[in-house]
């Protein structure tokens, strides 16, 4: 008697358990950001606390706190690449290709963020304002307001840096395509500016 009771109560979970999902599909693939300029293996690197430099993982604005691609479909309307997903988020992404590109580009030694904590050095920090897609030019923009202090300053130095990178398609592959550029144009303006 115990049997059917059992089974009957089981039977509807069972046959809802084909229709429940527990999040959105992932898309085929993931996108990231791939250093234009990485940093040499093996490379020692030795400096003094003036000489080095901690990047923050720049603030962002809420479109951009999500793992989507943005698109700016109009002045006051935002939509998201189909199938478009960054590995992590695109504020510790850009974080990281700032670190790399200065690091390979310049006589600054980039600290990690636990090594920073005892001194972190010239400061890094910003607002990356925009880093999507411009669906009325059919351009990848990327916009990050930096923000050096260095070491030992009283005052703080800020400049805008501006990429746009045309567009074939907005879709998945060509948008990342265009973002990686754009993005690793801003880092090596970035890096020259901090390298002065």
């Amino acid at each position: 008697m115990k049997k059917p009771i059992l089974l009957a109560m089981l039977a509807p979970a069972v046959l809802l358990s084909g229709c429940i999902s527990f999040g959105a599909k992932p898309p085929p693939s993931l996108l990231t950001l791939d250093p234009a300029t990485p940093a040499p293996v093996g490379k020692v690197e030795t400096a003094t606390p003036e000489h080095t430099m901690t990047v923050n993982v720049p603030v962002v604005p809420q479109e951009l706190a999500v793992q989507r691609v943005p698109v700016q479909a109009s002045d006051t309307s935002i939509a998201y690449v189909k199938d478009a997903q960054w590995v992590e988020p695109p504020a510790k992404l850009f974080a990281r290709l700032l670190a790399d590109t200065i690091t390979a580009k310049t006589d600054w030694v980039v600290l990690g963020s636990e090594q920073s904590r005892v001194d972190p050095g010239t400061r890094l920090s910003g607002e990356l304002r925009n880093f999507g897609i411009d669906a009325g030019t059919h351009e990848a923009v990327v916009t990050y307001d930096a923000a050096l202090l260095r070491s030992g300053a009283s005052s703080v130095v800020k400049q805008r840096f501006e990429a746009r990178v045309p567009v074939s398609e907005i879709a998945a592959g060509p948008a990342g395509i265009a973002l990686n550029q754009a993005a690793n144009q801003v880092a090596a303006e970035v890096a020259g500016w901090v390298g002065q």
